[in-house]
């Protein structure tokens, strides 16, 4: 399994002057620790006019100066708002070239879907998204390989062009989905491109489901979007690794976990209760099930019933703005097999459970809420001398063309 920094550009309150530019310095720090550290893939989330939770509204940019501040760490967009109201196809495949030409190769290419908020502020029609993204798919490494490049769709059109840069890949970047749903997980098999999950704190073997879908879509994949078939799974979580458990928890990494669950659903525009619903569950908030609760679901119920599950009374009592200690909220997330928060031996024990589901790239949430920058450069030092060694041997092996699966090996 391979080790990769999952980042968001995030801190919690409170904001000060300078707490912007400081936050950057602070992201391109750490991906140089991580780049020391051995760790594979920085992958850079794209957010719009998300205040409280993320910064990252221009990846692109962050991911170039991320790659000209590291020697071996690939930087991967995970992904690009791929609804073309958001971001045009085109652009998209000229910005993707040109960072891999400057950094000697090392981009990786992921599109999501998005919604609530960011479809609002952009004009997206939810009844074309999904269609969009994977007609984005299916374009973009032609624009990386036709010379001369012309496509004609209800959605998008443009002339017969000799698309520039061309990526230093060959025959092109590898190609990810980030994916919530079982039907995004099957589709990003379908497509034969790499699949990106999120867990939420949804337990594993939930993830394990959605990995079963991504496995079945891979044995329909009939013509891969690329010129190759992408087939790892990678599945991002909160990590925060420290020298010992009481040193975890003076970092405040599961109240920062708390955190950003509270604060996610804000940004997708999902009332809270779907969220909780979905964790009590043990589901994830983009499942079907939840998915079709939004219908009836308007406000969020913060009473906390006599019998409520642990978790779901912290994150309740964090949204009507109770004071939660670092103590209880480690208390009730270690409990949580998807939450990877602790010594190194607790983290190892943890992270196995990913690998024996089938991820062989565990994304790992580092710079959230209010965790220290010294703590979160701690962890990542940790992860990559005291961890990552105790996986290399189940590894797939390190960035480059070992990557690349053909169809045979990945339905297998």
């Amino acid at each position: 399994m391979k080790f990769d920094v999952f980042c968001e550009i995030q801190r919690s309150k409170p904001f000060d002057d300078g707490f912007e530019q400081r936050l950057f310095k602070d992201t391109i720090e750490l991906a140089r620790e991580a780049d020391a550290a051995g760790f594979d893939t920085w992958w850079q989330v794209e957010h719009h006019a998300s205040p409280e939770f993320s910064y990252s509204a221009a990846p692109e940019i962050v991911l170039m100066a991320i790659a000209q501040a590291t020697h071996r760490l690939h930087v991967g967009h995970a992904g690009v708002l791929a609804p073309f109201n958001i971001n045009n196809p085109l652009r998209v495949a000229e910005r993707a070239a040109t960072i891999d030409l400057l950094s000697g190769g090392r981009f990786e290419l992921g599109l999501a879907k998005s919604g609530g908020k960011e479809w609002e502020t952009f004009g997206v029609d939810p009844a074309r998204a999904r269609d969009q993204v994977c007609e984005a798919f299916r374009m973009i490494p032609r624009m990386w390989d036709d010379t001369p490049f012309s496509w004609d769709s209800d959605d998008f059109s443009v002339p017969e062009r000799n698309v520039l840069p061309k990526p230093l890949q060959k025959p092109h970047p590898r190609l990810w989905q980030t994916a919530g749903s079982p039907d995004s997980f099957r589709l990003a098999g379908q497509m034969g491109v790499g699949v990106l999950g999120t867990t939420l704190l949804s337990p594993v073997d939930y993830m394990a489901d959605l990995i079963g879908a991504y496995n079945a879509g891979l044995k329909e994949c009939a013509e891969p979007a690329g010129k190759f078939v992408n087939a790892e799974r990678g599945v991002f979580t909160f990590v925060h690794v420290a020298e010992t458990r009481a040193k975890a928890i003076e970092n405040s990494a599961a109240w920062s976990a708390l955190w950003y669950v509270n604060a996610a659903p804000v940004v997708f525009k999902v009332p809270r209760s779907v969220w909780y619903d979905a964790i009590r569950s043990g589901l994830h908030p983009n499942s079907p099930e939840m998915t079709a609760a939004l219908k009836d679901r308007d406000t969020t119920d913060l009473e906390i019933a006599p019998d409520e599950l642990p978790v779901i009374a912290l994150l309740k009592r964090m949204a009507r703005g109770d004071e939660i200690s670092r103590d209880e909220a480690h208390e009730v997330l270690e409990e949580l097999d998807s939450v990877i928060i602790g010594d190194v031996d607790h983290c190892i024990q943890k992270m196995r459970k990913y690998e024996s589901i089938g991820c062989n790239r565990l994304l790992c949430l580092m710079q959230m809420g209010n965790v220290p920058q010294e703590a979160a450069i701690q962890s990542a030092r940790l992860v990559g001398h005291h961890i990552r060694p105790e996986f290399l041997d189940n590894a797939s092996g390190g960035n480059g063309a070992d990557g690349i699966s053909n169809l045979a090996d990945s339905a297998a």
